[in-house]
């Protein structure tokens, strides 16, 4: 068992809160008085392992069950059909954190992107075409198999960028919509 450090931040969804960890050692069983926000110390016990699928313990003077599952950096906590991701960290890691730019995905609502590598056997459609949901767009082949393209919605195609016969990457643009 070792000695814990005492200030931690906690990061539930998008929410920062300063934690406190009063007393208490890391050991199986654990036993610590944990404070949030700098409200009152709770004590939390349970003998719950990393790589355990289910938390055991008490929470003040409350027992409780969760389900946990590991994610990147933290652990996916279900209780009571509530579901939220949960990472601590150092004050400073956080802070941090803070500062780093949401990274925004691009909006590709209208591009056709190869799904994987691949090699385009047909394009079924012209520039300016309309086109209804359902209706193939392109056949890539991909490991011998050929994917069928469809088109998710009502669309009029603007842009042609591949042909067949091209040796596509994942995510390259075959067609652009208007």
């Amino acid at each position: 068992s070792g000695a814990l450090k005492r200030d931690w931040v906690v990061k539930i969804g998008d929410n920062y809160l300063s934690s406190s960890i009063i007393e208490g050692m890391i050991s199986i069983p654990m036993e610590i008085d944990l404070s949030i926000e700098g409200g009152k110390a709770l004590t939390v016990a349970s003998d719950w392992r990393p790589g355990d699928l289910i938390w055991r313990g008490t929470v003040g003077a409350r027992k409780v069950t969760a389900q946990i599952r590991p994610v990147a950096n933290g652990l996916r906590i279900a209780w009571k059909g509530m579901s939220v991701t949960a990472r601590a960290m150092l004050p400073r890691t956080a802070e941090l954190e803070r500062l780093m730019p949401e990274k925004i995905a691009p909006d590709t609502s209208k591009l056709l992107l190869c799904p994987m590598p691949g090699l385009v056997v047909s394009i079924a459609v012209a520039e300016g075409q309309e086109v209804k949901v359902g209706e193939t767009l392109a056949v890539v082949e991909a490991m011998k198999m050929e994917n069928v393209l469809r088109a998710e919605r009502d669309l009029v195609v603007s842009k042609l960028n591949a042909k067949p016969g091209d040796s596509l990457a994942v995510d390259a643009v075959i067609m652009e919509f208007a």
